[in-house]
């Protein structure tokens, strides 16, 4: 949408971004056909958006659409962006479509190079990750039935449960989905869950639980003996994960509507799960619209929440038991900071080094998982844990 908008701001005579909504966005939709589909002829994207605002807004305005839609075709090989060389930040904001305060708050913390590389990666196609239910069916004969049905796969980067298809489908009507034989979960979701270092028996708290993808997966992780709490606030949420774990067959995942600030439990937990509500900053790969949503200040405001839910975590927790706070952005903020100023203030609690549970190339200097799309090709997601010594 940003460089879109940058290209017709410079062919729409005043200014684009007050133009009447059906203009724009029909404007828009034949532009991104003209520039980004071949498939379509340039022609056909002209005329449909023409007649589209035609009969929408009458002639004037679908003269206006022609005449501009004409114009950027004709001098469609000499587009220009900012140049690079005098204004990297607005070159960088509209080539790749990023609103102007991430690109000034990645350059100085990834360099030019690297900022790039994750600029594109957030603008590539998403994959569709499934994570095999085990419980239900053998990695290799799951393998086997995608095969059978044409699915093309890859292997996942560093669990084997994790398969990545290759062309998307409509995978979710497929009988195999319904009968619970896999879930659709990014690999990067498994690395917090990992972390936690779950056994058979256990009782684990999932203070943020819904849609519920990392309580069935850390039941896979137990082979489903045992207890886990997946709270939530909302009952609507909670009922999502019950269907969920009805169709993976878990049965030793038990819902519960709360507050995770007002919860509470006499019985203390061997490990909890602080997945905690964040920017979704490493999800602009699947959910790109976060990037105009957000700002700075929502970083902030979240930042104070998260931390307040990593507290009520540590209240939970056994001595000698693990706390993991996780989260799906890159944003520090709202990973290492959060921790840091956590372990700061609890001398009770120390940080324990990923390393020791998870592939060493998803462990940051501070000892903590964080992942990024560019590099480690799945979501950016941070995680780190933290033990109750006394």
């Amino acid at each position: 949408m940003g460089r879109l908008d940058w290209i017709l701001s410079g062919f729409y005579k005043g200014q684009f971004s007050k133009a009447i909504p059906i203009l724009k966005n029909a404007l828009r939709v034949a532009l991104y056909q003209i520039m980004f589909l071949d498939k379509i002829p340039e022609y056909a994207a002209v005329n449909e958006a023409v007649e589209f605002v035609k009969k929408l807004q009458g002639q004037k305005p679908a003269d206006i659409t022609n005449a501009i839609l004409r114009n950027i075709l004709k001098s469609k090989d000499s587009l220009r962006y900012p140049d690079p060389q005098q204004d990297e930040v607005g070159y960088l904001s509209t080539f790749y479509s990023h609103p102007t305060w991430i690109i000034k708050r990645w350059l100085p913390r990834f360099g030019r190079a690297a900022t790039e590389a994750l600029l594109a990666a957030n603008n590539e196609r998403p994959v569709l990750t499934l994570r095999v239910n085990t419980k239900k069916v053998s990695l290799h004969d799951f393998e086997n039935l995608l095969c059978t049905v044409n699915l093309k796969f890859v292997k996942g980067r560093y669990f084997p449960e994790f398969l990545k298809l290759t062309n998307l489908s409509n995978i979710t009507q497929w009988q195999y989905f319904t009968e619970g034989y896999f879930n659709i979960q990014d690999e990067s979701a498994s690395l917090a869950c990992r972390l936690l270092n779950v056994k058979p028996g256990m009782r684990i708290l999932d203070l943020c639980a819904a849609p519920g993808g990392k309580s069935a997966y850390l039941a896979n992780l137990m082979e489903d003996n045992g207890e886990i709490i997946a709270l939530d606030k909302f009952d609507a949420r909670l009922l999502m994960v019950e269907k969920s774990l009805q169709r993976l067959a878990i049965t030793s995942v038990k819902t519960f509507a709360a507050d995770a600030l007002e919860y509470k439990n006499e019985n203390l937990f061997d490990a909890i799960l602080a997945d905690v509500p964040c920017s979704g900053m490493g999800t602009l790969c699947k959910k790109p619209d976060i990037k105009w949503k957000k700002d700075l200040l929502d970083i902030r405001k979240l930042a104070e929440t998260q931390f307040k839910l990593l507290k009520k975590a540590s209240t939970l927790v056994k001595i000698g038991g693990a706390v993991v706070y996780s989260t799906c952005t890159i944003e520090p903020e709202e990973n290492y900071e959060i921790v840091k100023r956590f372990l700061d203030e609890n001398p009770n609690f120390s940080l324990e080094n990923a390393q020791q549970y998870v592939p060493l190339e998803v462990v940051d200097e501070n000892g903590c998982v964080q992942t990024y799309p560019h590099i480690h090709k799945m979501d950016g997601a941070f995680a780190a844990r933290l033990i109750r010594n006394s």
